[in-house]
């Protein structure tokens, strides 16, 4: 479990698309990053938040660590555009009693989507982000969203995209400043959105929703 506050900016300093064959012929990638001060007092087998993916610590070498992605995850996320000298935004997972400045992240990214524009103002910038419908169910303005493994607040909501605010920390703290349209990032939806959204689903699904149904779900 994260929180979606980063907490160092790596850079990717190898890929290796061989390490490991499956019986359908794919291979495993491991992806070796510079982890700078995250690498004190990291095990192996610790998880790590890479862009908003949750990695496991495959091995360790100074400030170096290296995860292997399965080919599911490759594939499903945007790891798969990572090469050499690519930044990356890096956070260790959380310890019970840690402060939760973001929101709960698990680090299970729902799916991809585009930068589809970028506003700047002297302020902030605003980072229009392109999705698919069905992580677009979870949208909510005003709610959470992980973006690359950042914790932002979602701005704006229209069909087919949603808008976040990044203030000057986060342009400089994040790989997010670094973004441009046309550009994929990882997306994960808050977890209590998409718990109320299943759970009215299912009320729906039952034959409709009375206030009553509300009330013993605890929506109202």
């Amino acid at each position: 479990m994260f929180a979606g506050i980063v907490q160092h900016v790596g850079t990717v300093t190898h890929v290796d698309a061989a390490l490991r064959h499956h019986a359908d012929g794919t291979a495993a990638h491991r992806v070796t990053i510079a982890l700078g001060p995250l690498a004190e007092d990291l095990p192996l087998g610790a998880s790590v938040a890479v862009n908003g993916v949750c990695l496991t610590v495959a091995d360790l070498a100074g400030e170096s660590g290296s995860f292997d992605v399965v080919p599911e995850t490759w594939q499903a996320t945007a790891l798969k555009g990572l090469r050499p000298r690519t930044p990356v935004n890096l956070e260790r997972s959380l310890q019970v009693g840690d402060r939760i400045d973001g929101h709960f992240v698990q680090g299970h990214v729902d799916g991809v989507g585009t930068v589809a524009q970028i506003e700047r103002t002297a302020g902030e910038w605003k980072l229009w982000v392109r999705a698919a419908a069905e992580i677009l169910t979870y949208v909510v303005p005003k709610g959470s969203i992980a973006v690359d493994g950042t914790s932002l607040t979602i701005v704006d909501y229209l069909s087919d995209r949603f808008s976040v605010a990044l203030i000057p920390t986060t342009l400089d703290e994040t790989v997010l400043g670094r973004r441009q349209p046309g550009d994929e990032v990882n997306l994960e939806t808050d977890i209590l959105a998409r718990i109320i959204v299943r759970r009215l689903d299912a009320l729906r699904a039952a034959g409709g929703i009375t206030v009553d149904q509300l009330r013993e779900g605890g929506f109202v």
